[in-house]
């Protein structure tokens, strides 16, 4: 386990980047030993910084929640991440581009909670039943380190994302706002398109087979650190599409059908 000194230290090369939009090299290129928890320790640690800011924590995000991607990372379970309030935005938002350095999108359902959910022993159903909805978004990812090193060509590590809030930076919800028992959400899909062609398609069993899952896992790992999921918190429950580049002036739309849909242009 890293000291506490150098937690801070990693927090705040992070808390930098993140403020001059630069990028910097992943931390396991100078720890190679970082583990899962060292990488949550620096987490909150950076965390702690925004909150002294006046930042607001108004959820959390899961990623990493289907199978491919974790094999192809190593790991076997998904990472998470804290949402600011100041990272969302309405549907149909134009988001000034240069918030961000190297920007992508993913679809996903977003859970809104009515009552707070608690671990050990959450389970798929503690979530639906304090579920107040389930709304369609978009997440947006941002990296505050190199994805892949330009000197040793080596790829940034799962502690790499993780320690870098599990690379979220803003999301945008819209949709039809749906009861969690008014549809089976297994079978909820998406299409995505930008300017017009369509990127991706997907469906939310691609989520750990049923997108609550995540939400109650993630309510489980938190209750290692003594926290837990409260009352009108919004859960970004896990991408079932590829993360899409983003450009300056790019449109973004994805549909829901029924449950219908939300955009946003990247001015």
């Amino acid at each position: 386990m890293l000291d506490q000194q150098t937690v801070e230290r990693l927090a705040q090369r992070l808390d930098e980047a993140e403020r001059s939009k630069s990028l910097i090299p992943a931390f396991t290129r100078e720890h190679p030993d970082l583990t899962i928890e060292d990488a949550y320790a620096i987490q909150r640690a950076w965390t702690r910084l925004q909150l002294s800011r006046g930042r607001v924590v108004k959820g959390h995000k899961i990623g990493l929640t289907s199978k491919a991607m974790q094999n192809a990372v190593g790991i076997s379970e998904p990472d998470y991440g804290v949402l600011f309030a100041d990272m969302f935005y309405p549907d149909a938002s134009p988001i000034p581009f240069d918030r961000f350095h190297a920007p992508r999108i993913e679809v996903e359902l977003a859970f809104v909670l009515k009552a707070p959910l608690k671990g050990p022993d959450c389970t798929l159903f503690d979530v639906l039943n304090a579920t107040d909805y389930v709304t369609p978004a978009l997440e947006i990812l941002e990296t505050r380190m190199h994805r892949v090193d330009p000197e040793t060509k080596a790829p940034r590590k799962v502690m790499d994302t993780i320690s870098d809030n599990a690379a979220n930076a803003a999301l945008v919800v819209g949709g039809r706002p749906i009861r969690p028992l008014d549809a089976d959400l297994r079978w909820i899909g998406a299409l995505l398109f930008r300017n017009g062609q369509i990127e991706e398609t997907g469906i939310a069993a691609g989520v750990l087979n049923h997108p609550a899952t995540g939400v109650a896992w993630l309510a489980n790992r938190l209750a290692a650190q003594g926290e837990h999921l409260d009352t009108g918190e919004v859960v970004l429950a896990g991408s079932f599409t590829r993360p899409v580049d983003i450009a300056r002036g790019d449109t973004f739309h994805a549909d829901y059908g029924r449950f219908g849909s939300v955009s946003c242009q990247f001015v």
